[in-house]
């Protein structure tokens, strides 16, 4: 098939296929008599994870190490057990992060209510401040 092809079927841009294969993150596809890349059922399916991959936030080299294990089937599945459990430790971090960035929003948007002009905002207020480095409601 050919790389508009493998695109609709994968949902992923022509771009970023042609940026996965100088990753080298598959064969290279065999070439038609006019050139064009003729991408095989391999390709579908090792695209089709890296998508998957992707979705989960899993880093490329990451990415990387986990078709190296699907390329070494017998190998000890260990590495690949840290790998998740470090991309699951990451998240969990960005969470915590995400929670108090919530928090601080949330603080920031106490400061303001009800229905008046911009000068009298206090979230205005507070970010302008902020800016000048004053405290502000939310840290």
């Amino acid at each position: 098939m050919q790389i508009k092809e493998l695109a609709r079927a994968t949902g992923v841009d022509m771009e970023t296929i042609r940026f996965y294969e100088k990753q080298g993150l598959w064969p290279a596809p065999a070439r038609l008599a006019n050139g064009y890349r003729d991408y095989a059922p391999l390709h579908l399916e090792r695209l089709a994870f890296i998508r998957h991959c992707r979705a989960l936030d899993i880093a490329l080299p990451d990415v990387r190490r986990l078709l190296q294990a699907i390329d070494a089937p017998g190998a000890a599945c260990l590495d690949v057990d840290a790998l998740v459990d470090a991309q699951l430790a990451r998240v969990r971090a960005r969470l915590l992060s995400m929670q108090a960035l919530e928090r601080q929003l949330l603080q920031l948007r106490r400061s303001c209510s009800g229905d008046h002009a911009h000068q009298s905002c206090g979230i205005l207020k507070e970010l302008v401040g902020a800016a000048h480095g004053e405290a502000c409601a939310c840290h």
